[in-house]
């Protein structure tokens, strides 16, 4: 039996994607740009698409903007921020220390031009509030970009206060929303927010496309030039196929949310209880303002490249963070983020869940996981240390 926990990473796609797409291939092949019938067809299915997102996030559609996926999205919406306050002159941004890279690197970026950021402390838990967010605002702020939920430790940020902050002190608001689509309510208006990245992959969609919501009046800057595709925002042929999964997987996902929300809920919380009979572990992540999915632990004594490998051999398929960070051997900055020394992060695992995880998976997981831990913590002379008196404990 093989069970996979990594959907964080990427989601199986549902059925409803595929049975969508399926006629985008080799039957209305189109170019969503050309004039004959052919291409009509594909236009009209795309903007289909676009009602359907809108309707699925509390949008209009002029405000949907198609994209590769969740960082072309969060590039996008941050630069074209960064652009209008840099015309007004204002230069300063706020986030917080454990956003996803896509939103990071970028604003690294940004600050070898000029800008300035703050980055917000997130505490233990993994989280920040709408009062720190207003107290870092300047008269130069020009952008606040927060998550909607952390790609790793699963706390969800309490985004609709973050956005009354910012719609209160007319500052700019976009949150990265990748890992909390589809899987928790999702409202722009109610959140208040001027933009929002998503990504298909990540609620049983397609690879490879994504959408940037723009509330109207925010003035995008294209990325990609050389045509007139997604209202001159976005250049290229547009990837009809794909578009039409996502929004075939936003709209299943959205239909029957409370039902799944509950049910992934109820096996992430039998998870946690079981992981956390582990001596010397740690949950990470807010235990309350929480991801359904996601059950993120740090193990002492351990090192998670030889968790994770030998998990796999016994048909566990799990990660220790992003998987856009996999081929690194820093530990993960959310975890540094949170407080935990390089010690403690390096010996990380995350379990994430979708509505297809079943109970036998998870007893397998709970059955196999202590064993691992175990057996390498046997093999480990910094655990002999421990267990011997020698070196402290980092972990109760």
């Amino acid at each position: 039996m093989t069970a996979y926990f990594d959907n964080a990473a990427t989601t199986k796609m549902g059925r409803a994607a595929i049975e969508a797409m399926l006629p985008y291939f080799d039957e209305v092949y189109g170019n969503a740009s050309s004039l004959h019938s052919m291409g009509q067809r594909a236009k009209e299915a795309l903007e289909e698409a676009r009602a359907t997102v809108a309707a699925c996030l509390g949008a209009s559609p002029a405000e949907i903007y198609f994209t590769s996926g969740g960082s072309e999205a969060d590039n996008q919406a941050i630069l074209s921020a960064a652009k209008i306050g840099e015309r007004k002159g204002k230069k300063h941004i706020i986030t917080t220390a454990f956003e996803h890279h896509a939103v990071l690197h970028t604003l690294r970026k940004l600050e070898k031009e000029g800008f300035s950021v703050t980055y917000l402390t997130v505490g233990e838990k993994g989280n920040v509030s709408a009062e720190e967010v207003a107290a870092a605002i300047r008269e130069d702020t020009c952008l606040v970009t927060t998550m909607t939920a952390n790609n790793e430790i699963g706390s969800v940020l309490p985004t609709a206060e973050i956005g009354a902050v910012c719609k209160a002190r007319k500052v700019l608001f976009h949150t990265d929303a990748v890992q909390a689509v589809g899987h928790i309510p999702v409202d722009v208006e109610k959140m208040q927010a001027d933009m929002l990245s998503l990504s298909a992959h990540k609620f049983h969609g397609p690879k490879g496309v994504g959408v940037l919501y723009a509330r109207k009046g925010v003035a995008l800057t294209s990325l990609i030039e050389g045509g007139a595709q997604e209202r001159g925002r976005r250049a290229g042929t547009e990837n009809v196929a794909g578009i039409m999964g996502l929004a075939a997987a936003l709209k299943e996902a959205t239909a029957h949310l409370a039902e799944n929300m509950k049910r992934v809920t109820a096996l992430r919380d039998k998870l946690i209880a079981g992981l956390s009979r582990i001596p010397h572990s740690v949950l990470n992540g807010d235990p309350s303002a929480r991801l359904p999915g996601n059950v993120h632990f740090c193990f002492e004594g351990i090192e998670g490249e030889s968790l994770l490998l030998l998990l796999d051999d016994a048909g566990i398929e799990a990660s220790s963070g992003s998987a856009c960070t996999s081929g690194s051997l820093d530990p993960s900055h959310v975890l540094l983020a949170i407080g935990h020394p390089h010690e403690i992060a390096h010996g990380s695992l995350r379990l994430s869940l979708s509505e297809y995880t079943t109970e036998e998976e998870v007893d397998l997981a709970l059955e196999v996981i202590p064993q691992v831990v175990k057996r390498l913590r046997e093999m480990s002379p910094i655990w002999r240390e421990k267990t011997e008196g020698k070196k402290p404990f980092l972990l109760p």
